[in-house]
């Protein structure tokens, strides 16, 4: 049976690369990969990815996207903003 793996991040936190060949960069989680301990940071380790052609693109292209991070090269330099929930307000009692 697979056990809740917990991390010291989460989605939407600004995080620091602390380790490895993107030391120093800054970016937001864009999502966490918990079966391989790894996270994907916006704009940190872009990677070329060739696809193969289809309707969108006749001749096929080479994309560029965000490749993991192990969880551990990464500090937290900023939380994610919770959104605020109003409670609801109370009424009165008229007596």
């Amino acid at each position: 049976m697979a056990t809740a793996v917990h991390f010291h991040v989460k989605r939407g936190d600004t995080v620091e690369v602390i380790s490895g060949n993107h030391k120093g960069a800054t970016g937001k989680i864009l999502q966490i990969l918990p079966a391989k301990q790894q996270v994907l940071i916006e704009g940190v380790r872009m990677v070329k990815k060739h696809t193969k052609r289809s309707q969108d693109s006749p001749q096929g292209a080479i994309i560029q996207r965000e490749g993991p991070i192990h969880v551990s090269n990464v500090k937290l330099a900023e939380p994610a903003e919770k959104p605020k929930t109003e409670k609801p307000k109370k009424k009165k009692k008229a007596a």
